[in-house]
């Protein structure tokens, strides 16, 4: 009994020194004094402006309106279309910020009153016929804008309600 008791603690010690308490030195790889030189490129997509940014206000758009006349701004007219964009609009777009969406805020400074329209009009044809769509659609990682079947005169409010923000 005795001689299986100090069998089994000798190979108990010799498991607990062959397991661990030896901490292994990782070695660096010997340099001959060359320096590893990183260069930096920008591919063109990075100093591309991203289609949200871009400003085009001659473009406008492939759908329905073609022309559209814009005065001063028709308050009442505006608040339906803040109405209608809570409505519609605010699981993909904020007023202020992007989200899923672009935010419209200084729409109007970078798009056609026209193109606008026709957009909301007809995201689908927009992002068939237009090359600003496209190159939105692949900015907002292929989400596309869902066709919230506006009238005419509903997305005329929501321009409207745009020019206020």
């Amino acid at each position: 009994m005795k001689i299986t008791l100090k069998l089994l603690t000798v190979l108990f010690v010799t498991l607990l020194i062959s397991c661990g308490g030896k901490e292994e030195q990782k070695k660096e790889p010997i340099s001959y004094g060359k320096k590893e030189v990183t260069v930096k490129t920008e591919s063109a997509k990075e100093k591309a402006t991203p289609a949200s940014k871009k400003i085009d206000l001659t473009n406008k758009g492939v759908g329905p309106i073609s022309s559209i006349s814009l005065g001063e701004i028709d308050t009442a007219m505006a608040a339906e279309g803040e109405e209608i964009f809570k409505k519609m609009c605010t699981a993909c777009h904020r007023p202020n910020k992007k989200f899923i969406g672009p935010s419209p805020q200084g729409l109007l400074e970078r798009r056609s009153p026209e193109w606008i329209m026709n957009m909301i009009l007809d995201p689908e044809g927009m992002v068939k016929n237009d090359p600003l769509a496209k190159e939105l659609l692949i900015e907002f990682n292929g989400s596309p804008m869902a066709n919230q079947n506006l009238t005419e005169k509903e997305a005329r409010a929501v321009l409207e309600y745009f020019r206020t923000l």
